[in-house]
């Protein structure tokens, strides 16, 4: 377990939540860029029920990409969570992450590829400890 303040510790029900989301499409510019992974960062916190204190995003964009042997904008994003996703996690977040990137990266929501992974706390370190 992680210490966290004097007293707090850290265990499942606050380890960190990830999106990580590579595309073809090109990083959405200035306010538009921050706003699209803050919205992400607040879905996550929002459907795991952990402070977004504990969530994690990234975005690499302007990779070289196919999907279906087209190089038409595509994304490919992992989702990770210490604890279990139900499938209602998953399918919900599904449906608002290709909502949230068709609207931020012009990314159709058919060109699409969400991975979701449970890690167990052990295998997720964090300021020198692991989450479990």
């Amino acid at each position: 377990m992680l210490s966290v303040a004097a007293g707090a510790r850290v265990g499942y029900q606050f380890g960190m939540p990830l999106i990580e989301v590579r595309t073809s499409a090109a990083a959405p510019q200035g306010a538009a860029g921050g706003s699209l992974m803050g919205d992400l960062s607040r879905l996550l916190a929002k459907r795991f029920g952990k402070p977004e204190r504990w969530v994690m995003t990234g975005l690499q964009a302007n990779l070289t990409m196919t999907f279906g042997g087209s190089t038409a904008p595509a994304a490919y994003v992992e989702v990770k969570n210490v604890g279990k996703m139900s499938p209602d996690d998953t399918t919900t977040l599904s449906g608002e992450i290709c909502e949230r990137l068709a609207a931020g990266l012009g990314v159709p929501r058919d060109r699409i590829y969400i991975e979701f992974a449970d890690a167990a706390g052990y295998l997720w370190g964090w300021n020198g400890e692991t989450f479990g």
